[in-house]
């Protein structure tokens, strides 16, 4: 290493060492005078010497950037002369030597102290140089000693290598003979194993073998032996596959995952899976077809050569609900086998997504196909299932079975159309137009008798309480619960005020449907609504206090038992019976059937929602026939007339449907037949006495009636959000509304005219207005004592009370009823004593204090008897009295203003007031002669 160091410093010396080059100048200019070269060198020297000393970094920068490119043409001798001036100087020439020479120190000295920086990098290049040509030595000698053994082994092994690869050769071509005579012989003998493969129904297998069996024979048709059986073999080949297709139209009615699997890897060996679908949906087709024929022929019998439509219309009356039934049940077994097979290809595609091997594009294309032929096919299945169902119906005799298995029809066919709905979102309408038709028809049949049936129940119901739990309401009836589910949510819904919600009343859901198809069992073999005990009577345990005739229904004679009994009968048993009291509802037996028969309907529109409208307007008859009906019974005998007994609503709804829902008395049969859901005017029973004073004219009769039916209304009420969804279309709606703002906003507005009618009766106020007559009201002074005529009212008010008290202890009245009562009772005595004070020709001011006192005396006891406070209509008398002390030119606005008193009372009032100025009396007449052409005399 210390060589290597010299070696570059004596490279650096040498380069030191000044070389001039030879340019052909003057001697004297190359040698110039020892005394002038002697002055010049001491005078630089003494530059030098005074001169500071430049850094090494300076003098680096210094040099021109031309040195440091590698350039290898650059000659740096001829640039440093060419930067000579023209005219040469000694000074100028020794000053660029000494700059070039400096420059040169430091770059010198700045390589070698690179080189010593690295010096140990380079040290260890060397011993790696070292290392390397060691092992070059190495694999030298390696490759001697391999190519010595290798030129052995040629010379040793060669002879003996060729010897045996020749009797290898041997043994493989004897070999090959012997696997080709054994090929030869199974091919014999592959018939017998594909007829046993067949018969096991273990298709892939058998075509599989086939296949292989048919490729051996085209590869071994060089012999003689082989040609007879490719024949035999394609002959197996069709056979195979009529068993498939055979196998195939069986998996419409009978599908069996195994079995189905078998046949479509079956038919991907054969590259017929296209092919095998379309056949598929043929067999489809074909076994709709043949099954809706072959079930409904099993019940019509007869001639097979008749049409599908021909065999509906055979099918008798009793058997046509099984009939259908067993027909939605069979083509079910096809829709549910059709929905196995949809479901088997989406499970094979799911496991082609997550193989991760590359398909061919014939396979793909095969898939494809598939899932779009699946995706559209099932929508025309369903439409061929339709059809049957809708042929089936439109042509069976539906008319006069019972509305229970009418509704067990809707159920079935609105069954149906849910799960066609699920399946492809199939709106069904030519099912759905089918089952209205049929429907409308045998809803109006049915509508009609129904309505004869509640004139019925009208006519010879004895208007008793019927006894029900305290609890009692609608939807505890038996034939409410499959009604519960869907009423519950649309009161959740009111509740909510969320209008925008729709409720799902369908019988299936998409989860259920898919456990009838998965699990195999039929949604036609289940009943379509569950039974529940009914439990609405009450029983003794419930009220202690309430209680029976001690006679029970065994002791009640088997004639009186029946739906009709004779008036005697009647009389007997009704002696006989004790009322029940309780504090539950009022109804009758009218009241539940209406209820029930209104379930029904609700059962018939939630089935089927085209007739809906129909059916609640059917519904809405009943009510406004029986709402009509008890006016008619218990208001009809009103011996007063007024308007003020009945409100606008009231009058309207009364008018409208009588003319809506009544059969004139003059219209004619053919009247009667184009208006088929109008009735007759319904008669009281001869049951029903109403002129027995002893019983206030029937009021337990009546208010039982009212009450009942302001109960109904009650419910109807409660239905409202029901009858509401069922009828989507707001416009479709007006009849409904009309109802419920008319007819059941009034049912409350009949206590008054009915119960009227008993009071007017049950008060003699013909009697109290000829004492009033006779009471002299132009007395001088202030009376302390009240007139005899209060006594008397007061005597016939107190007996009412006394009837009414003995009334409530065998009915339940509600405060309700009570004030209902009294407040006619007030009403009818508030205008007669208006009507008795009008009749006074003359009235003084003590005339005048005694009304005041006896209105005074008599609406004090009132209270007292009635509990009511304040005395209703008391005003009506008040003011009429208060009009007396009236300035004759005050009294012409009063009369004006008060409309509600009669023209009598009024011209009774100014001749007692103006008794001194006829002039101002004969004016205020001739006034209310204006207002009131006609004088009424009439008690308001």
């Amino acid at each position: 290493m210390e060589d290597l160091k010299f070696k570059f410093f004596g490279l650096i010396n040498k380069q030191n060492v000044a070389k001039v080059p030879l340019m052909g100048l003057h001697s004297d200019l190359l040698n110039p005078p020892e005394s002038q070269k002697s002055e010049d060198i001491q005078l630089e020297v003494d530059q030098s010497t005074e001169s500071e000393p430049v850094p090494d970094e300076d003098i680096l920068e210094s040099i021109e950037d031309i040195y440091f490119n590698e350039d290898h043409n650059f000659d740096s001798c001829r640039h440093e002369l060419e930067k000579l001036p023209k005219v040469l100087q000694s000074k100028e020439i020794e000053r660029s030597y000494k700059k070039l020479k400096q420059q040169h120190q430091v770059v010198s000295k700045k390589v070698l102290q690179l080189i010593l920086k690295k010096q140990n990098t380079c040290k260890k290049e060397f011993e790696k140089i070292l290392s390397i040509q060691e092992q070059l030595q190495d694999v030298l000698e390696i490759c001697k000693m391999g190519r010595a053994d290798l030129q052995l082994a040629e010379k040793q092994f060669t002879t003996a290598s060729l010897g045996i690869l020749a009797n290898y050769q041997k043994r493989q071509i004897v070999e090959e003979l012997l696997n080709n005579l054994n090929t030869i012989k199974t091919l014999q003998r592959t018939g017998d194993r594909l007829q046993e493969l067949l018969n096991e129904k273990n298709y892939p297998r058998a075509i599989s073998l086939l296949l292989e069996c048919q490729s051996a024979a085209q590869t071994y048709k060089h012999f003689h032996c082989i040609a007879a059986l490719h024949g035999k073999l394609q002959d197996i080949l069709e056979q195979a596959e009529e068993a498939l297709d055979v196998t195939l139209s069986k998996m419409c009615t009978q599908f069996d995952v195994e079995i189905y699997t078998s046949v479509q890897e079956a038919y991907a060996l054969l590259g017929k899976t296209q092919s095998a679908m379309d056949q598929l949906h043929m067999h489809f087709t074909a076994a709709i077809h043949n099954t809706a024929f072959s079930t409904v022929h099993s019940y019509a019998g007869g001639d097979t050569k008749r049409q599908y439509k021909q065999l509906c219309q055979s099918v008798p009356r009793e058997k046509c609900i099984t009939c259908l039934t067993e027909l939605c049940k069979s083509l079910w077994t096809i829709l549910s086998s059709y929905y196995l097979v949809v479901n088997w290809h989406n499970k094979q595609q799911n496991k082609v997504k997550f193989d991760s091997d590359v398909t061919d594009l014939e396979e793909t294309f095969s898939k494809e196909y598939v899932k779009c032929k699946l995706g559209t096919s099932m929508i025309r299945i369903w439409h061929d299932v339709e059809m049957k169902i809708s042929i089936f119906l439109m042509n069976a005799d539906l008319t006069y079975i019972k509305f229970e298995q009418f509704v067990r029809v809707l159920g079935i066919v609105n069954r149906l159309m849910e799960i066609g709905e699920e399946l492809c979102g199939f709106k069904s309408e030519n099912l759905q137009e089918s089952i209205r038709k049929q429907s409308l028809s045998y809803f109006s049949h049915y509508h009609a008798s129904r309505l004869d049936e509640l004139i019925m129940f009208l006519e010879n119901d004895g208007w008793e309480l019927c006894p029900v739990k305290l609890n009692f309401v609608a939807t505890q009836l038996q034939e409410f619960k499959s009604l519960k589910p869907a009423l519950n949510i649309c009161k959740i819904w009111n509740n909510l005020d969320n209008s925008n919600v729709s409720e799902n009343d369908n019988l299936l859901g998409i989860e259920r449907v898919q456990k009838f198809l998965e699990g195999g069992v039929s949604p036609f073999s289940i009943s379509l609504d569950d039974t529940m005990d009914e439990d609405i009577l009450l029983n003794n345990e419930e009220n202690p206090t309430a209680y029976f005739s001690d006679e029970s229904d065994d002791d009640i004679p088997d004639e009186l038992k029946h739906e009709y009994v004779d008036d005697s009968d009647y009389v007997k048993i009704n002696k006989r019976k004790c009322k029940l009291k309780q504090l539950g509802p009022m109804i009758t037996n009218t009241t539940l059937n209406i209820l029930r028969v209104c379930v029904k309907y609700l059962q018939m529109s939630r089935l089927l929602r085209s007739i809906a409208v129909t059916v609640i307007q059917s519904m809405i008859q009943f009510y406004e026939l029986c709402f009509y009906t008890v006016h008619l019974f218990f208001a009809s005998d009103l011996v007063i007339s007024s308007d003020s007994l009945y409100t606008p609503k009231l009058k309207s709804s009364l008018a409208r449907i009588k003319e809506d829902l009544i059969v004139c008395e003059n219209n004619t049969e053919d009247n009667v037949k184009i208006n088929s859901h109008k009735v007759r005017q319904p008669q009281l029973s001869s049951i029903i006495n109403l002129t027995q004073p002893e019983k206030l004219y029937g009021l337990t009769e009546r208010i039982v009636a009212v009450e009942s039916l302001i109960f109904l209304g009650q419910q109807y009420e409660d239905l409202k959000p029901y009858l509401e969804h069922l009828i989507p279309s707001s416009p479709q709606r007006g009849f409904l509304h009309r109802f419920y703002m008319q007819t059941i906003a009034s049912t409350t507005d009949l206590r008054k005219p009915v119960y009227m009618a008993v009071v007017s009766q049950a008060l003699d106020m013909t009697n109290i207005l000829n004492l009033m007559n006779k009471v002299n009201w132009e007395v001088a002074g202030v009376m302390s004592q009240h007139s005899s005529y209060i006594d008397e009212l007061l005597q016939e008010i107190s007996v009412l009370s006394e009837r009414l008290k003995n009334i409530g202890s065998c009915l339940p009245l509600s405060n309700d009823v009570y004030n209902a009562v009294w407040e006619n009772v007030a009403h009818l005595i508030t205008h007669t004593l208006v009507e008795g004070f009008s009749s006074a020709k003359k009235c003084s001011n003590g005339g005048r204090g005694l009304m005041i006192l006896d209105f005074t005396q008599l609406k004090s006891k009132f209270e007292t008897l009635t509990s009511l406070r304040p005395m209703p209509h008391r005003e009506y008398v008040e003011l009429y009295i208060t009009a007396y002390y009236l300035p004759e030119e005050t009294l012409e606005e009063w009369i004006k203003e008060h409309k509600e008193y009669s023209g009598k009372h009024l011209i009774g009032l100014i001749c007692s007031a103006c008794q001194k100025n006829k002039k101002t009396q004969q004016r205020l007449i001739g006034l209310i002669e204006e207002q009131r052409p006609e004088l009424e005399s009439r008690v308001r």
